[in-house]
Protein backbone atom coordinates (compact mmCIF):
# COMPACT_ATOMS: atom_id res chain seq x y z
CA UNK A 1 0.00 0.00 0.00
CA UNK A 2 1.64 3.40 -0.59
CA UNK A 3 1.69 5.99 2.19
CA UNK A 4 -0.61 8.07 0.48
CA UNK A 5 -3.42 5.80 0.49
CA UNK A 6 -2.59 4.33 3.95
CA UNK A 7 -2.14 7.47 5.90
CA UNK A 8 -6.07 9.02 4.02
CA UNK A 9 -7.15 5.74 5.21
CA UNK A 10 -6.02 6.49 8.87
CA UNK A 11 -7.04 10.18 8.27
CA UNK A 12 -10.29 8.97 7.69
CA UNK A 13 -11.02 6.61 10.21
CA UNK A 14 -9.57 8.22 12.82
CA UNK A 15 -11.21 11.37 11.90
CA UNK A 16 -8.06 13.69 12.15
CA UNK A 17 -7.83 16.90 11.32
CA UNK A 18 -4.41 16.37 9.38
CA UNK A 19 -2.00 14.03 7.76
CA UNK A 20 0.62 14.97 10.47
CA UNK A 21 -1.79 13.71 13.39
CA UNK A 22 -2.57 10.51 11.72
CA UNK A 23 1.04 9.91 10.88
CA UNK A 24 1.59 10.50 14.26
CA UNK A 25 -0.93 7.80 15.49
CA UNK A 26 0.60 5.39 13.11
CA UNK A 27 4.25 5.54 13.92
CA UNK A 28 3.27 5.13 17.59
CA UNK A 29 0.88 1.93 16.75
CA UNK A 30 2.94 0.65 14.46
CA UNK A 31 5.64 0.82 17.13
CA UNK A 32 4.16 -0.98 19.25
CA UNK A 33 2.79 -2.99 17.42
CA UNK A 34 6.00 -4.47 15.74
CA UNK A 35 7.73 -5.03 19.17
CA UNK A 36 4.34 -7.89 20.58
CA UNK A 37 5.22 -9.72 16.68
CA UNK A 38 8.22 -12.12 15.27
CA UNK A 39 8.99 -13.73 13.14
CA UNK A 40 7.71 -14.38 9.59
CA UNK A 41 4.45 -13.07 10.43
CA UNK A 42 6.12 -9.42 11.23
CA UNK A 43 7.85 -9.31 8.14
CA UNK A 44 5.33 -10.25 5.71
CA UNK A 45 2.58 -7.75 7.31
CA UNK A 46 5.79 -5.02 6.98
CA UNK A 47 5.54 -5.72 3.17
CA UNK A 48 2.11 -4.88 3.29
CA UNK A 49 2.54 -1.19 4.77
CA UNK A 50 4.01 1.98 3.18
CA UNK A 51 8.06 1.17 3.82
CA UNK A 52 8.66 3.77 6.46
CA UNK A 53 5.85 2.00 8.61
CA UNK A 54 7.08 -0.75 7.79
CA UNK A 55 10.89 -0.01 8.87
CA UNK A 56 9.22 1.22 12.59
CA UNK A 57 7.28 -2.22 12.75
CA UNK A 58 10.38 -3.87 12.03
CA UNK A 59 12.48 -2.19 14.71
CA UNK A 60 14.42 -4.48 16.56
CA UNK A 61 13.08 -3.68 19.87
CA UNK A 62 11.16 -6.54 21.27
CA UNK A 63 7.83 -6.37 24.19
CA UNK A 64 9.60 -7.91 27.72
CA UNK A 65 5.75 -9.63 27.78
CA UNK A 66 2.67 -8.97 25.99
CA UNK A 67 0.19 -6.63 26.92
CA UNK A 68 -3.08 -7.15 26.72
CA UNK A 69 -5.14 -4.82 24.80
CA UNK A 70 -6.22 -2.79 27.39
CA UNK A 71 -2.63 -2.19 28.20
CA UNK A 72 -1.72 -1.50 24.64
CA UNK A 73 -4.04 1.08 24.53
CA UNK A 74 -3.16 2.46 27.63
CA UNK A 75 0.84 2.23 26.30
CA UNK A 76 -0.52 4.52 23.12
CA UNK A 77 -2.08 6.93 25.33
CA UNK A 78 1.26 7.56 27.38
CA UNK A 79 3.52 8.13 23.94
CA UNK A 80 0.81 10.48 22.55
CA UNK A 81 0.57 14.58 23.93
CA UNK A 82 -2.85 15.01 25.28
CA UNK A 83 -4.33 11.32 24.67
CA UNK A 84 -6.85 9.70 27.25
CA UNK A 85 -7.18 6.10 26.84
CA UNK A 86 -10.67 6.74 25.10
CA UNK A 87 -8.48 8.75 22.27
CA UNK A 88 -5.84 6.49 22.07
CA UNK A 89 -8.54 3.39 21.73
CA UNK A 90 -9.73 5.19 18.76
CA UNK A 91 -6.02 6.04 17.61
CA UNK A 92 -5.00 1.85 18.01
CA UNK A 93 -8.14 0.99 16.02
CA UNK A 94 -7.81 3.46 13.13
CA UNK A 95 -4.48 2.19 12.82
CA UNK A 96 -4.67 -1.50 12.97
CA UNK A 97 -8.14 -1.89 10.98
CA UNK A 98 -6.25 0.12 8.43
CA UNK A 99 -3.19 -2.05 9.15
CA UNK A 100 -5.75 -5.16 8.88
CA UNK A 101 -7.27 -4.13 5.38
CA UNK A 102 -3.98 -3.79 4.03
CA UNK A 103 -2.50 -6.80 5.59
CA UNK A 104 -5.70 -9.49 3.99
CA UNK A 105 -7.83 -11.60 5.80
CA UNK A 106 -5.30 -14.63 5.97
CA UNK A 107 -2.54 -12.07 7.75
CA UNK A 108 -4.55 -10.45 10.15
CA UNK A 109 -5.70 -13.66 11.61
CA UNK A 110 -1.93 -14.76 11.96
CA UNK A 111 -0.99 -11.46 13.75
CA UNK A 112 -3.82 -11.78 15.87
CA UNK A 113 -2.94 -15.24 16.93
CA UNK A 114 0.64 -13.95 17.97
CA UNK A 115 -1.29 -11.36 20.60
CA UNK A 116 -3.40 -12.11 23.60
CA UNK A 117 -7.13 -12.28 23.44
CA UNK A 118 -9.14 -9.00 22.30
CA UNK A 119 -6.81 -7.86 19.88
CA UNK A 120 -9.34 -8.34 16.78
CA UNK A 121 -11.63 -5.88 18.04
CA UNK A 122 -8.85 -3.42 17.65
CA UNK A 123 -7.87 -4.46 14.49
CA UNK A 124 -11.69 -4.08 13.41
CA UNK A 125 -12.65 -7.84 13.30
CA UNK A 126 -15.18 -8.66 15.92
CA UNK A 127 -15.11 -12.15 14.41
CA UNK A 128 -11.92 -13.14 14.67
CA UNK A 129 -11.01 -14.89 18.41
Amino acid sequence: MRWEAFLDQVQDRGEYRTRQEAEQAARIVLALLGAHLVGDVRAELATRLPETFAVILLNPLQAAEPLSPERFVRAVAAWIEGATEQTAAWDVSAVLSVSADAAGEDLTARVLLQLPPGYNLLFGRPHHT
